[in-house]
């Protein structure tokens, strides 16, 4: 097992190559270490390089309802009146702290991303 530090493209490629030969590996092995620590590494040259921002907060509520299979209606149980949720959902009204909050523990969307500016 040699292991070296991702610096490129081509450091990448190569490791993500191994990874997928050794992927069955069983744990405490020595394929096993190896593969715990090329994913550490592998995933640490991603952050780094291919940084994923947060999503916009009313694309998450939205993306959330649908997972959940809930309708506007079923919002406005959520953050109140009918015509609330369409402003939310139109952009036309700024989240409150308050459904900030309700949002969070009945969608279960971090907090992170509900306070962002849009």
């Amino acid at each position: 097992m040699k292991i070296t530090p991702i610096r490129n493209e081509k450091d990448y490629q190569n490791a993500l190559n191994r990874l997928e030969e050794i992927f069955d590996a069983k744990k405490r092995t020595e394929q096993g270490d190896e593969l715990e620590i090329l994913s550490i590494l592998i995933d640490r040259y991603e952050n780094e390089n291919f940084p994923i921002g947060m999503p916009d907060p009313i694309e998450a509520i939205k993306f959330r309802m649908e997972q959940m299979g809930m309708k506007q209606k079923d919002l406005a149980e959520v953050v109140g009146f009918k015509s609330r949720v369409s402003e939310i959902l139109s952009k036309k009204r700024k989240l409150t702290l308050g459904m900030i909050r309700k949002l969070n523990s009945t969608l279960h969307i971090p907090t992170e991303v509900l306070v962002q500016d849009y």
